[in-house]
């Protein structure tokens, strides 16, 4: 029999946060949720999820929390201006999922280290977007205390199809920026080849028929082609929220010796400049297409 789940507290209902809820009380989760406007809450009170009316009193009730927010900052303040760190029980595991970088886990381990020692933290970003997060799919790349891994186990079945323990605290975040550099580059190939598919005169049908069920195109890539060709950008992944990802992968390393990937960032920056930041990452085809803006 599977062991039964502590009550977990999710704190952050944008896209993924909520995506993370719903499958968390589909898999029998105990589920308390908070976010800072009380809107994206809603239909989740209808499924059955508790709302707290603040971060600190969510994370009271919970054994298990998890922010999923958009950067460091953003982490850091609900876990101090909103009360959340110092809310937490002896024994509580913080599970900081979001993507926030080498820097930003860094910031996190040293706040409770200073200050909740008695607190069990988890390094666990996901890879995966708004579908798989609702789907209960995600991959999640989880490091920190070895003591902790059995009591998440029951809420990372529910959120993920696979949980892979990479090591101390900060390997996850690691290796999340590896995988979302491969994702950066991957997005960019398809958004430039059909861009340039149709600077030649190429319609996009033409391509996914020639390359459909080839080896140079994965079901990911597939599913973005055909959302291309019905001219859907709506976000799966902002290209936003990527391009963040590719200037934390940046800060990680020394940038000068990974060109392709500062020219990425440039490109998209620009793409960003002209408005389509909330956009899917494949609307880089239109601001290729387009250098000038839509």
């Amino acid at each position: 029999m599977a062991p039964q789940s502590e009550t977990v507290a999710i704190l952050g209902i944008g896209t993924m946060g909520h995506g993370m809820a719903k499958s968390a009380l589909r898999g029998g989760i105990p589920t308390i949720v908070w976010n800072l406007t009380a809107a994206p809450t809603r239909d989740l009170a209808d499924m059955g999820a508790e709302v707290a009316e603040t971060a600190a009193d969510a994370a009271a009730r919970a054994g298990i929390v998890i922010t999923m927010v958009t950067d460091a900052d953003a982490v850091l303040s609900v876990a101090t201006e909103q009360g959340m760190l110092d809310a937490l029980a002896p024994g509580a595991i913080w599970a900081q999922m979001s993507t926030i970088g080498v820097a930003g886990t860094e910031r996190v381990v040293q706040l409770v280290e200073a200050r909740r020692t008695d607190v069990l933290l988890l390094d666990a970003p996901v890879s995966g977007s708004k579908e798989p997060a609702e789907q209960g799919q995600l991959v999640i790349f989880a490091s920190g205390p070895d003591d902790a891994r059995a009591r998440v186990t029951p809420v990372f079945d529910a959120l993920g199809q696979r949980t892979i323990w990479v090591g101390p605290l900060g390997a996850g975040s690691r290796l999340k920026l590896v995988n979302n550099t491969l994702l950066a580059f991957t997005a960019e190939g398809v958004g430039a080849s059909i861009a340039l598919a149709h600077r030649l005169g190429v319609e996009t049908e033409t391509v996914i028929d020639a390359l459909d069920g080839g080896p140079l195109v994965s079901s990911w890539e597939s599913a973005k082609l055909q959302r291309i060709a019905r001219g859907d950008f709506t976000p799966q992944f902002p290209l936003a929220l990527a391009l963040k990802d590719v200037h934390l992968a940046l800060e990680s390393v020394d940038a000068g010796r990974f060109e392709s990937l500062a020219s990425l960032a440039r490109e998209w920056e620009h793409a960003v400049d002209q408005g389509l930041g909330d956009q899917d990452v494949t609307v880089v085809t239109r601001a290729l297409e387009d250098p000038g803006g839509t």
